[in-house]
């Protein structure tokens, strides 16, 4: 409670009017770092890193792949409690947010130092990119707060959202222009410009991302009695505010059931997102033209999906909604599993096939997602979202390393189509977890005792 009291006499710089060009300049930060999520971690670089820098013949292809997604995310996770401190008690966000973004592109530009053979560097400067642009991703977040108010947040969160696609769409074409080698006719030019293309990416997401620090202006300062704190004493404040969030779920035990089943379905998710171009490109052989294009679809779906879930959402409630975009998912990893099948009955060739699974399937990307947030939303007891928040940002970092057992898997059958019944027993799983979950009457409790 006392750390309750500190912050919440916590002041502000004077009230200054929040000016259009402050929300497009926060909004830029979404665009900036959409180029990495896109380029490095879900459709070029993924696929470049198992086919290239992964030692040839080595049998570990998609567990290297695992152990960088696994050390960034495990180290964010660490760094998180003390990211939350750092934006609620030290102020100088802006700063905070700065050491994250060169962090993230220094070390996304020095992927072009990593050599075919050199796994353990490029796994070194995944960790640290990966890391850099999950705290930034937070630091980012907290500017919200700042920037809207209740009644514009989703305009301006959406914003940031909309634009971060453009960035992702961007990013990919620099790198589409960047890399036109051939590996079958000129392996050393294919590899030349893929690590280049980092150099790019590194530099695009940098450039991008000033708008941010010109516009945006630094609204925070630290908590009384925090001016000059010392690491070691914001490490202690981490520590008790995780403490009391942990206290805080074994008071609502129908909100940590429901975090563990999300942890559970949102590993089948994580694995498609971490993993899909290195699924495209290893198992289809999908050019870099297919995976802009698949990019495209998946967007487009993304959008749509969002939208009539969405709408759904409002007739059957999150938890059905949720349940729904479930089977949706399991259907999807069964079309791809079963994809070469589908390809023979309908005549058509594979990619065209992949492409038509990713349209459906991509619809229910965002809809798990959104509908899922506002479970969490809807079971956080009054004066406390902030924190449950937190703990489900934690719970989605334990799920990306649930989702990297498909690497070891996949290598160990030797077969990526088989390490889809994985992805396909998380959905299951998941679904049968969030089914024995009684959120309606969480809910209904909750709103009777506001009451």
């Amino acid at each position: 409670m006392a750390m309750n009291a500190e912050l919440s006499s916590a002041a502000t710089l004077p009230s200054i009017p929040v000016r259009r060009r402050e929300i497009f300049g926060w909004a830029m930060y979404d665009f900036a770092n959409s180029s990495y999520t896109t380029v490095v971690i879900s459709l070029v670089y993924s696929g470049f890193f198992t086919s290239q820098i992964v030692p040839a013949g080595s049998e570990l292809r998609d567990t290297y792949w695992s152990i960088a997604m696994v050390c960034s995310t495990l180290l964010a996770l660490v760094l998180s409690p003390l990211v939350g401190v750092l934006c609620d008690y030290g102020g100088h966000k802006k700063r905070y947010l700065a050491a994250a973004t060169i962090t993230c592109a220094l070390a996304t530009a020095a992927l072009y130092f990593a050599a075919p053979g050199e796994v353990w560097l490029a796994i070194a400067l995944l960790t640290a990119s990966n890391c850099a642009y999950m705290i930034g991703e937070a630091f980012c977040g907290s500017f919200l707060t700042d920037l809207a108010t209740k009644k514009t947040m989703g305009v301006i969160s959406g914003l940031g959202w909309g634009l971060g696609y453009f960035g992702g769409l961007a990013s990919l074409l620099v790198v589409q222009a960047a890399i036109t080698a051939d590996p079958g006719q000129d392996l050393a030019g294919y590899v030349a410009q893929n690590q280049a293309s980092m150099v790019m990416i590194g530099l695009f997401y940098a450039a991008a991302a000033l708008p941010t620090f010109v516009l945006v202006r630094e609204r925070s300062r630290p908590a009384p009695g925090f001016e000059d704190a010392p690491l070691r004493r914001l490490i202690g404040v981490a520590a008790t505010e995780l403490k009391n969030t942990y206290a805080l779920v074994r008071r609502f035990p129908t909100l940590f059931r429901f975090l563990l089943a999300f942890m559970v379905y949102t590993a089948g998710l994580e694995v498609v997102i971490k993993f899909i171009g290195i699924y495209a490109t290893g198992e289809l052989s999908m050019s870099t033209g297919d995976l802009i294009s698949m990019f495209l679809i998946l967007q487009v779906s993304a959008a749509i999906g969002a939208l009539a879930f969405g709408f759904l959402e409002t007739r059957l409630g999150a938890k059905r909604t949720v349940g729904l975009t479930i089977v949706w998912w399991i259907v999807g990893i069964l079309a791809m599993f079963f994809i070469h099948q589908l390809a023979a009955i309908f005549a058509a060739d594979v990619v065209s096939v992949f492409f038509v699974i990713a349209l459906i399937a991509g619809a229910g990307i965002g809809s798990i997602q959104s509908s899922s947030r506002t479970v969490v939303g809807l079971l956080a007891p009054p004066g406390r979202s902030a924190q449950v928040f937190g703990f489900w940002g934690m719970f989605m970092r334990l799920a990306v390393i649930l989702a990297m057992t498909f690497g070891p898997v996949a290598d160990a059958l030797d077969s990526r189509r088989l390490a889809l019944l994985l992805v396909l027993g998380f959905f299951v799983v998941g679904g049968l977890m969030l089914s024995r979950v009684p959120i309606d009457e969480a809910i209904a409790e909750g709103r009777a005792a506001e009451g």
